[in-house]
């Protein structure tokens, strides 16, 4: 299976920009570049693959990024050079510059890197105008089950997006992969797992070993709190990210908290969401709320795989579900949620969409009181407001988040 960003990626490739696709590790990125490398193959395009964790062809790059040219297949013709983990190089900014400020006319870099690359100082050249930048997450509910081999499934949600009233014989089997989905995440080397121990044993090492690989790279010095802040995070999701209460329960400054929650966001596991404000004078809450941006990578940090019905926390692992489906359909940045200072909350707010919408994630539909947003409704009568509930499951949920 091909990742969706595939296509953007194709369409970028004439551009005289380089490329930089970056996302959490383990999310696909180097196979990704070799999709794209084997597209150039079939299309007659020039292309050399690197990858930079060859410490002979990283010396060699670091001592002077010129020494790149020599590996071109032919010196009069553009050439596609794909680096994989441009990370490692000691100043992947400055080799990105020199070879797009004089070279741009015999080199396009596809490059994929970790969060390092631009979380340290190597990244201390902004390069603008010179790369665009593409973030790969983790995959999204229709690539799990394509990845899984159910495409049927998917043809199965199109054919109910397309039909206002169509039911359908599929939904267990819907509910039971997306249950699934909400388990384990979307790292593409789970997914492709069939024996669920090995999926956990897999998302353990993912969170031990990978992760560790981030700390080290992002300069953490105090490990025992990245990672013990990290299972807070994940506890937490969806609550607010009150700095002042971590520094305390971790017994760390507050500069170093926020670095720490900062490096999540850069490593792509954690994203942070903003209040949405308007004029009403309780609208005081300037803290954000954290989402983990993959539920098995989450689970994994809580130790936790048991079945959605059976978890105390069904409500937050169904909040953070509802959560992505919303960042995959409309993107992160266009996500706010709605606090007044006396605790009332929406838990999402899309203020840039046409119409602007309100969405409350319930996993019940009988803990719904729709008299606890009325505050909400009122005040912005042009808000679509609307619950996303997981019981009853039922065909709407895939017409409203599909």
């Amino acid at each position: 299976m091909i990742r969706k960003l595939f296509n953007k990626l194709v369409q970028h490739l004439p551009k005289k920009e380089f490329t930089i696709l970056t996302g959490a590790r383990q999310s696909g990125k180097t196979t990704l570049l070799n999709n794209l490398r084997e597209y150039c193959k079939q299309q007659g395009i020039p292309e050399i693959f690197i990858n930079l964790e060859n410490k002979i062809l990283l010396a060699e790059l670091d001592a002077n990024p010129l020494n790149l040219l020599a590996y071109l297949p032919s010196q009069g013709v553009k050439t596609i050079v794909f680096l994989d983990e441009i990370q490692y190089l000691s100043d992947p900014s400055n080799f990105l510059k020199l070879l797009f400020d004089e070279y741009n006319h015999l080199v396009k870099i596809v490059a994929s890197g970790s969060s390092a690359f631009y979380i340290d100082s190597k990244f201390k050249d902004s390069l603008a105008g010179r790369k665009r930048i593409f973030n790969l997450m983790t995959c999204d509910f229709e690539e799990y089950l394509i990845l899984s081999g159910k495409e049927e499934l998917w043809d199965e949600v199109v054919r109910i997006k397309s039909q206002p009233n169509a039911k359908s014989l599929k939904l267990t089997e819907l509910r039971l992969e997306w249950e699934a989905f909400m388990l384990y995440g979307g790292y593409p080397a789970v997914i492709t797992e069939n024996s669920i121990p090995e999926k956990i044993e897999m998302l353990k090492e993912i969170r031990d070993s990978f992760i560790k690989r981030d700390i080290i790279e992002s300069g953490v010095q105090n490990e025992a709190v990245f990672y013990r802040l990290f299972q807070i995070m994940a506890s937490q999701t969806g609550q607010l990210v009150n700095v002042n209460e971590l520094s305390n329960t971790l017994q760390s400054r507050n500069e170093t908290i926020q670095s720490y929650v900062g490096i999540m966001e850069k490593c792509f596991h954690l994203s942070l969401v903003r209040p949405f404000f308007a004029n009403l004078r309780k609208e005081l809450v300037k803290m954000p709320k954290g989402y983990l941006l993959d539920s098995g990578l989450r689970n994994a940090l809580l130790n936790n795989f048991t079945p959605i019905n059976q978890r105390l926390d069904k409500g937050e692992i169904w909040e953070q579900a509802v959560f992505r489906l919303l960042v995959d359909k409309f993107g992160l940045d266009g996500i706010r949620f709605w606090r007044t200072a006396d605790g009332k909350e929406i838990d999402f707010v899309l203020p840039d969409e046409n119409p602007p919408m309100a969405v409350e994630a319930k996993f019940d539909e009988k803990m719904a009181k729709i008299k606890k947003y009325q505050l909400f409704r009122d005040t912005y009568p042009d808000f679509q407001f609307q619950f996303a509930f997981m019981h009853p499951w039922s065909e709407d949920f895939f017409r409203k988040y599909f």
